[in-house]
Order: structure tokens, then sequence, then C-alpha cells
């Protein structure tokens, strides 16, 4: 008969706990992490955030007309760039608000203007104000940094009262950017433009005065030669027009200067009505 062989022993593992113990480890590091990353929470993209999602769901019905940006500087046509100082309103007539703008920017941004980082310039119908990107957002970026936020409420605090339309303009170096937001400096520089735009709204500015343009690298202030030069033209210019009715349409401006109905009765043609010309010319970027 053949002997049975006999299974040998098994040793119980005495070491089993240390594989709970690694797993819980796991756990309380994971908890730990995310626990930190949602401590460090960055205020200024989690309020572009919060803007956004409430845009989204408090959006009132979509038009089909275009967006107006602003009526285009006739060809040949240069407006003359002076000193906002200059343009002084003559004594015992109303006071001027392009002035009152320039002078409340002066006093309340004295630092700034002293820094080279703002700039007044005025025109005969153009206001210009021009900020340096530096202080609005990070590099390559269209989302506002924190000192945007209280910058434009100051800015937005002193062109309230005001009717004047507001042209806001971005602006890039020529250094190429190829993300997925922004494929070229088209995009990026548009893209400051609406956030700065936001950033009014959200202070009180009514929307129907403003207009976002996106200049991309293509207007320069000087040579893109070194990074200093490269600093200045990256900028975000608001161009204050004297003209309230720069964003009207052309159908409303006709009806108010005729006093004529905009729709035919019916079975008549449409009167025929000469375009009107606005007088105001777009400003150039300063020299």
């Amino acid at each position: 008969m053949p002997r049975r062989r006999r299974r040998p022993e098994e040793h119980e593992n005495h070491e089993r706990w240390l594989v709970s113990y690694a797993d819980f480890i796991t756990l309380l590091f994971a908890f730990f992490v995310v626990m930190y990353s949602i401590s460090s929470l960055n205020e200024s993209k989690y309020k572009v955030l919060s803007d956004s999602l409430s845009g989204i769901f408090s959006q009132p019905e979509r038009s089909l007309k275009p967006i107006p940006l602003g009526d285009q500087r006739p060809a040949g046509v240069t407006p003359t760039v002076m000193d906002a100082s200059a343009a002084q309103p003559a004594k015992g007539t109303p006071s001027d608000p392009l002035q009152q703008i320039a002078d409340s920017v002066r006093a309340t941004f004295g630092d700034l203007i002293a820094g080279d980082q703002l700039n007044i310039k005025a025109s005969e119908m153009w206001l210009e104000i021009e900020l340096s990107s530096n202080l609005l957002f990070a590099s390559g970026d269209s989302l506002p940094s924190n000192p945007a936020f209280g910058l434009m409420e100051k800015v937005a605090k002193i062109l309230a009262p005001f009717k004047n339309p507001i042209q806001v303009q971005g602006y890039t170096d020529d250094r190429p950017i190829s993300t997925a937001l922004y494929p070229t400096n088209w995009e990026l520089s548009a893209a400051r433009a609406a956030s700065i735009v936001r950033l009014l709204i959200g202070n009180g500015i009514a929307p129907q005065r403003l207009a976002v343009v996106g200049y991309g690298a293509y207007q320069p202030v000087v040579d893109n030669t070194s990074d200093v030069n490269r600093a200045r033209n990256r900028r975000v210019v608001l161009l204050i027009s004297r003209n309230l009715d720069l964003f009207r349409p052309q159908s409303t401006l006709q009806n108010s200067s005729t006093g004529t109905q905009s729709a035919a009765s019916p079975g008549e043609p449409a009167p025929r009505v000469a375009p009107v010309k606005s007088s105001s010319p777009a400003a150039t970027p300063a020299p």
C-alpha cells in the first residue's frame, strides 16, 4: 500500500494587516490632497466661472443682428491727437463729460500714470484710456488677474454716471500663440477685450454702451524689438466717444432725424433714405 504524501503545513501569515494598513494610508493621503486642492482656490478664476454659469442659465433671447463694432475711420482721415488737458471746456459752457472722466482717472490712478502703466490721451471726438496688460492678465491668458477686479471696479465707478459709448480694444505683441483656446493673437486680443467688457458690465456699465474689438499684434505703438517694447504693445484701450449715437442702428438714426416711420405702409414701396455718415472717426492707437 503506497504511502500517502503529507501535505506541507501552511504557515500562518502574521503580516496580512500590512495590506489593510497600506490601503488606509493611501486613502488618507488622497483625502489630504483633495482637501488641499479645495483650500487653494483661485478666486479670480472661480468668479469668472461663476459669472459664466450664471450667464448661461439666465441668458436672454439672442438676436440675429450682428454685434456692432463701432464706426470705421474713412480712408485718408487721421484724427488730430492732443493731450487730454487741452480739451478744457470754454467758460460759460456745460461741463465736458470727457474732461470730467479724464480728471477723475488722473485723480484715482495717479500712481499708475506715474509708473507708465496707464495713459490718457484725447482727440476732438474720443478719450483714450490705455491700460497695460500686465495689470490685467497673466501671460497668454484672457482670465483677469486678481488685481484686475479692483482696478476695473474703480474705472467702472468713474464711467457709470455718463452715457458715452465705450469701445474696448485688445492688443498683443508679435509673439505667436497657438493653443486650443487661442489659435492666434486675434482670438487672444478679442478675448481679453471681452473679459474687460464683462467686468465693466458686472460693475454697473450698461451693455448697450460697450463694443469689443481685437487688433491682435497688428497695431503696435512701438517696434517689437525688445521685451520692454513688447510689454508696451500688450495693452487694453478704453475708447470713450463723444458721439452718444455711435452704436445706435442706422435706421433709428434716420427715423430720429427725419421723423419718419421705419416701415412702409402696406402696399407701398419703402422710401429711399440717404445713408447717414458718422462724423466721428475711430481713433488710432497712440504713437
